[in-house]
């Protein structure tokens, strides 16, 4: 073996440059089916309520999809661990296409909503997949380079799905918004299987943590039904929710106190002994909570006040789309060259504060312009953000557990974006069901205050301009709220420390008898540690 890697060693470094490009051009295939999935059924849910009935239903098409990818999240990382990444990214592709031929196949509403749960399930295994492949793959002082092209993937599925959805729905039925992740996915498959070789990984003889992850499992689904229903289907001070947060406290802890017994813990509790990892899970759960509810409400005030349609409102996130990709691109490429990323953190959070409170001074008459500006600065920020804390975070953990850092970091994005479209998408609603009865006088009712395009076309001129006037009142407040979680992850960023990154070398993959690739470890590949 010591032979195979000295003749690796010359000459193959640049076949092997293309190699990974290749793979990681794969795994943004299958990161960008995870992302497109519920941009794209949205646009189609009118047409798929139409067809399907089952109204009531609704929200659980929704809440279906969330609660398996956010419960399955941690699991499918500790499994990558125990037995191998790429087996397990492959099964949990595998798993969202059969999901999604069947979401595709239902009959009634019923059926979708637990076909969607299968897909979920597998979304849970597909962005913790790639995100940990790539930190086996390419050391973290070279990650930077990979960092504009997983933000130019994230902005192409905010951008292009609710396009993509409108055209298929429109032009093949809504079916074909679950068959069309059967060619995407299948590219991903037979390009992760054929150009994918990671080191063998011996599998670890103790069992998986079940209990863990059952008790995981129902502490994150208590969480995110009571961010779900909370404040819509039943109020905040109900039974219902009351039960929720018992429950999920009770499981969270049973949880905790399961860890700190467990052969192969599902969340190992050592992980959060690094402050660098603890500190990204907190800023990674405060972008989460400011980015999805940007991207919610951006456009409902667009819609709204500034008069775009549906389909301009997604053209008009480009300034804080583009933004988030470009400065991603560069923050990569500084981090690569020089090995220090300490500022990134400080200057997106500090871009985000800014540019949250500045989206929460426009009012009726703010131009495109002037929000299109806005919107850039939080992109910015963002975009200074959304990777740095991945690779720190998993910079701070030793390999072995790559795969935990990974879902346990998207874990606390999800967990952060569910709070935070309940919690600014409920004082928005107040805010504008307040001004409504406020100025829409007798004719104004909670109906009239629901955000549909169409019914706001129909409202008399003067309640027109009240829900106008009300709905730039409830964006004010939910990204003044925002504004105000921005600063504790500016807090946090104060306090990470700059360690430096594992690797300036990625270590020769090479066969061995058997046709399983090993790797051969650079120097300099050693953990840094760094605790609390």
């Amino acid at each position: 073996m010591a032979d195979l890697r000295k003749a690796t060693a010359g000459g193959k470094a640049e076949p092997r440059q293309r190699s990974v490009r290749v793979v990681v051009l794969a795994l943004m295939i299958a990161m960008l089916l995870a992302m497109l999935d519920n941009l794209i059924v949205g646009t189609a849910m009118p047409t798929i309520v139409g067809d399907l009935g089952g109204m009531e239903h609704l929200s659980w098409v929704v809440t279906a999809y969330t609660l398996a990818t956010a419960a399955s999240t941690p699991i499918w990382g500790k499994l990558g661990d125990m037995y191998g990444r790429k087996g397990i990214f492959l099964t949990s592709i595998v798993i969202f296409l059969i999901g999604s031929v069947l979401s595709g196949m239902s009959q009634d509403m019923s059926q979708l909503i637990g076909f969607r749960a299968v897909q979920g399930l597998g979304a849970g295994g597909l962005m913790v997949g790639v995100m940990a492949i790539i930190g086996d793959l390419v050391p973290p002082r070279e990650r930077g380079k990979y960092q504009g092209m997983m933000a130019g993937v994230m902005a192409i599925a905010m951008i292009g799905g609710p396009l993509v959805g409108g055209t298929i729905t429109d032009h093949l039925g809504w079916r074909w918004s679950f068959y069309i992740n059967l060619p995407l996915g299948a590219v991903a498959l037979a390009m992760v299987t054929a150009v994918l070789h990671l080191p063998r990984k011996e599998r670890r003889k103790a069992k998986v943590d079940y209990l863990g992850a059952a008790l995981l499992t129902v502490g994150i689904t208590a969480i995110v039904l009571v961010t779900t229903w909370g404040g819509t289907e039943y109020a905040w001070g109900s039974a219902v929710i009351m039960e929720l947060i018992a429950l999920g406290v009770a499981s969270l802890v049973g949880f905790l106190f399961v860890e700190t017994k467990a052969a192969e813990p599902i969340m190992p509790l050592h992980i959060f002994r690094s402050r660098n990892f603890s500190l990204m899970s907190l800023i990674g759960f405060m972008a989460g909570f400011v980015m999805f509810g940007a991207v919610l409400f951006l456009p409902l005030y667009q819609q709204s006040v500034q008069g775009a349609s549906a389909t301009n409102s997604g053209l008009l996130l480009l300034p804080m789309l583009l933004a988030m990709m470009i400065v991603s691109l560069v923050a990569g490429r500084i981090t690569t060259s020089t090995g220090k990323y300490k500022i990134f953190p400080i200057v997106g959070s500090l871009l985000m504060v800014v540019g949250l409170f500045l989206l929460s001074t426009m009012d009726t008459g703010t131009t495109r312009l002037t929000s299109g500006i806005y919107m850039a600065v939080l992109g910015a920020g963002m975009g200074f953000l959304m990777q740095i804390t991945m690779l720190v975070a998993q910079n701070s953990v030793e390999l072995e557990d790559m795969g935990v850092a990974s879902s346990t970091t998207t874990l606390f994005r999800t967990l952060g974006s569910s709070f935070g479209v309940a919690i600014m998408g409920a004082l928005f609603t107040g805010r504008v069901q307040d001004e409504m009865t406020a100025r829409g006088g007798g004719g104004a009712t909670e109906k009239s205050a629901q955000l549909d395009a169409a019914s706001l076309a129909k409202l008399p001129d003067a309640m027109r301009e009240a829900y106008e006037y009300a709905v730039a009142s409830g964006t004010h407040i939910a990204f003044l709220v925002g504004g105000s979680v921005a600063v504790v992850a500016l807090l946090a960023a104060l306090f990470v420390k700059e360690v430096p990154l594992r690797g300036t070398a990625k270590p020769e993959a090479v066969s061995d008898d058997s046709g399983t690739s090993a790797a051969a470890v650079t120097p300099g590949a050693a953990k840094e540690s760094q605790t609390v």
